[in-house]
């Protein structure tokens, strides 16, 4: 019985031999061809993400709600407010425009101040990571 196995075993070990031996590795040349705007856009979500960092400075948000009027009201900002950074940021379920990048809490609140006469549900907030 025992040299069975090993006759078994032996065979087993060859044929595994012979067939590692004959298995034939495959070579291909892949061109990756890639749509000039992909790099654009690219460059465009670098550039979004850049301005969303979350850090230690002061924000002030000036809408909270859905797509379209976080979308207009960005636009409306942007059109009066030339000298402040204004994001929207999507935060389940609401999308909100954040309004500035502010060193100080003293400088976001006098800021606070002349947006809430446009902006009257604005406030300060410091996102945190």
């Amino acid at each position: 019985m025992k040299d069975f196995s090993k006759t078994n075993l032996l065979f087993t070990a060859l044929v595994v031999f012979f067939l590692t031996q004959k298995s034939f590795s495959q070579e291909a040349k892949v061109a990756v061809s890639q749509d000039p705007k992909f790099e654009q856009l690219l460059n465009e979500k670098r550039k979004i993400n850049s301005s969303i960092t979350i850090n230690d400075r002061y924000k002030i948000q000036i809408f909270n709600g859905d797509s379209e009027n976080s979308r207009k009201t960005l636009m409306d900002f942007k059109k009066e407010n030339k000298n402040l950074d204004a994001t929207i940021v999507f935060s389940t379920p609401a999308y909100k425009v954040w309004v500035g990048n502010f060193k100080t809490r003293i400088e976001a609140e006098k800021n606070l101040e002349l947006l809430k006469k446009k902006f009257p549900n604005a406030f300060l907030i410091k996102p945190n990571k």
